[in-house]
Order: structure tokens, then C-alpha cells, then sequence
């Protein structure tokens, strides 16, 4: 059974939450919300919420009781549209800002060994070099 939470819309940037959400993949969703309450970033809270969404889905729609059970096997931030803003500078130069927003999704497994979105069983040649290249 797998059960996903999605936010839309967060205003945090999708590179800052990829960095918190790299974190909670593959973890269990109870040691994944204990790092979340101590990572000090902002994007922490807006994904605690997500996955405490996503926890609450497991419970109400499939009848999951157990947090050691529940596993996070998809942790995904997508970006969303950009706030587009103007800032004056000297000489009659304009410098764009862009606010960056994101779409965050979580899924959680209670399966015994979820594969993992995005990997393959044998990864081939990770970590070889290429010969004849210098460098």
C-alpha cells in the first residue's frame, strides 16, 4: 500500500527543499519526523507538515496504526511558478528577482522492502573512470 501527500504552491525554493528531503528519503516515517524537528532550516517545517499529511493518509485511508511500519520511498520537490519581481538599480539598469515556489510530494510504503523510486537493481558502473581521459 502506498499513501502520498502533495503541497502546493510553498514559497521555498525547490533546490533548498531537495536539500532537506534528501535527508528523510529511505528513512522510517518516525525517524524521518524526529530529523525534521531538528534540521534547522525553513524548508523543514513545510515538509513535516507534508509528511505528518501524508502519516494521517496512511491511518484514515488504509488503516495503518503502526509508524515503524511506514516507510518514505518518494520525496520529490518540483518546482512551481516563480514570483517575478524588479529591482531598480544605478544607470537605469533593472535586475530581475525571481521567488521561486515549489510543489512538495511525499509517499509513503508499508511494504517490507519498497523499491525505491528512481533506482535500478544493479547500477551498473557507479564510480568507474573512464580510461584515456586526463584531467
Amino acid at each position: 500500500m502506498r499513501t502520498r501527500a502533495v503541497a502546493h504552491y510553498l514559497r521555498v525554493s525547490p533546490s533548498k527543499a531537495r536539500l532537506v528531503l534528501n535527508l528523510v528519503r529511505g528513512k522510517q516515517a518516525g525517524e524521518a519526523l524526529t530529523i525534521l524537528q531538528h534540521t534547522h532550516r525553513a524548508a523543514a517545517r513545510l515538509i513535516e507538515k507534508v509528511l505528518r499529511s501524508a502519516i494521517a493518509n496512511a491511518e484514515h485511508n488504509h488503516q495503518v496504526r503502526n509508524l515503524e511500519d511506514l516507510r518514505v520511498v518518494r520525496a520529490t520537490a518540483d518546482g512551481g511558478p516563480a514570483l517575478k519581481r524588479v529591482q531598480p538599480r544605478a544607470m537605469g539598469r533593472a535586475f530581475f528577482i525571481r521567488h521561486r515556489s515549489s510543489h512538495l510530494t511525499i509517499e509513503l510504503s508499508d511494504e517490507a522492502r519498497p523499491r525505491m523510486a528512481g533506482t535500478a537493481a544493479g547500477a551498473g558502473n557507479a564510480g568507474t573512470r573512464r580510461a584515456g581521459r586526463k584531467g
